[in-house]
């Protein structure tokens, strides 16, 4: 299934939306087409290039949104890769607090990571120090644009300048 980007009038990614969906919006000139992806549709009368990058015509103010604090992208975030040793898994990975809830951890982006279940189990509740293990990146929270990638995990290479 073929996504195409949307972008705010100034350039700033704001969702992706259905192929379907973008060439409406370009017929009833809310959006221009910015880069084509080289696919066509093809109908009785007409033929399409099928867009993979569109822009607004009128500005869109969108509120601050906030990215959610879930497993799933918590696992996301971290790439699905366990963030003490390094093995990388879709299936069995769990979340682990650095610092643990039962020494006043709490659950933050900036306390939860990505772990698979042996090293987990390995750190138990002790802290870092304690368990000798170290994290390959501290966390952080996400920023805002990230809920595009977090829908994405591989987006095609012509978004990427917009999504930088």
């Amino acid at each position: 299934m073929n996504r195409v980007l949307v972008l705010n009038a100034t350039n700033q990614p704001l969702n992706t939306t259905s192929v379907r969906r973008a060439i409406k919006m370009i017929f009833l000139r809310k959006a221009e087409v910015v880069i084509h992806n080289g696919l066509l549709i093809r109908t009785p009368r007409l033929v399409f290039a099928v867009p993979s990058v569109i822009r607004l015509m009128n500005f869109i103010h969108v509120p601050h949104r906030q990215v959610p604090l879930t497993r799933k992208y918590i696992l996301v975030r971290d790439g699905f890769t366990c963030q003490y040793c390094g093995r990388q898994e879709t299936r069995h990975m769990t979340i682990d607090h650095v610092i643990p809830r039962s020494r006043g951890g709490e659950s933050t982006w900036g306390n939860l990571v990505c772990a698979c279940k042996e090293c987990n189990n390995r750190k138990n509740n002790r802290a870092l120090a304690d368990a000798n293990m170290t994290l390959m990146r501290m966390p952080r929270k996400p920023s805002p644009q990230s809920l595009l990638l977090f829908s994405l995990l591989e987006p095609p290479p012509e978004w990427l300048p917009y999504l930088e």
